[in-house]
């Protein structure tokens, strides 16, 4: 595998299911050409120590807006949970709890951001937890489309073919180029941490650092399963994941597995390399 493949975090080296697109647009033009809005698979039960709030921000960052609400309700910024960082450059709406045993909750109203809302507040018995989503809603906007220099005149047709062949077969799921920072600077810079070249590091940021690793980490490997056409195939010790659910389980020889990945029902996964022993790794 080249060495410019695993220290540059550079997207456009990775490999592509379908071949090369044929053409381009832009998004992103406006924050509201991208909006994301979480999911959660169970309902908030009203009481509770924990105050959850639904929150919509544009064009801001979600650390900042968690600092900034700590401050509103007058508690540590550990004491506020969210499930995950959401795009800066969008509309977002996403949920985060603050714990505060004292049942008296802050004002919505004395709570005012520029470009950041409070829509709705409940309680809750339990923290937001990392990762503790059903999924996410993506409402995506593109401009200007037209082919790339030699591409099909026709871009609407080719781009429709495209999007069919993906729902029928699925897409490869990489991390994208928001996780890694500009020009992989988080990757860079979580190389340095690791060799200890980052004495002084805020807690957030070396989450950060080290999330970026992963996930690049995660993409090098989905690259060389699409280079194998094996990526939405069934091997040995694949670890499946339930369409639309956080359920998985690690193949175990079952004879119709491999249809289930062929009609999208289980999905095959990457690793995520950190602490303990990987699933995979419990099968040898």
């Amino acid at each position: 595998m080249p060495n410019s493949l695993i220290q540059s975090a550079d997207l456009s080296l990775l490999n592509y299911a379908y071949g090369q697109p044929d053409c381009q647009g832009i998004y992103k033009v406006i924050p509201e050409d991208f909006m994301v809005e979480e999911q959660i698979a169970y309902e908030l039960s009203g009481e509770g120590e924990h105050l959850w709030c639904w929150v919509e921000k544009i064009g801001e960052n979600t650390d900042w807006v968690l600092q900034q609400l700590a401050k509103w309700a007058g508690v540590s910024p550990s004491k506020v949970g969210v499930a995950g960082q959401k795009d800066r450059h969008a509309v977002t709406r996403q949920w985060f709890s603050i714990q505060l045993p004292i049942l008296i909750d802050p004002k919505v109203d004395d709570f005012k951001l520029k470009n950041v809302a409070i829509l709705k507040t409940i309680r809750h018995h339990r923290k937001l937890q990392t990762g503790g989503l059903s999924g996410n809603r993506f409402t995506v906007v593109i401009r200007n489309i037209q082919p790339f220099q030699g591409g099909d005149a026709d871009v609407i047709q080719s781009l429709q073919a495209r999007l069919n062949l993906i729902k029928e077969q699925g897409v490869p799921n990489y991390y994208g180029e928001q996780r890694f920072g500009i020009h992989g600077r988080n990757v860079k810079q979580g190389e340095k941490l690791l060799a200890g070249e980052l004495p002084k590091v805020k807690r957030n940021q070396k989450s950060m650092f080290l999330s970026a690793i992963r996930s690049w980490m995660f993409n090098v490997l989905l690259s060389e399963r699409i280079k194998l056409q094996n990526w939405n195939q069934l091997l040995p010790g694949d670890v499946l994941q339930l369409e639309g659910s956080n359920k998985w389980f690690v193949e175990d020889g079952s004879t119709d597995l491999a249809e289930r990945v062929n009609t999208l029902d289980v999905h095959p996964t990457g690793a995520l390399f950190g602490k303990g022993v990987l699933p995979t790794e419990k099968m040898r």
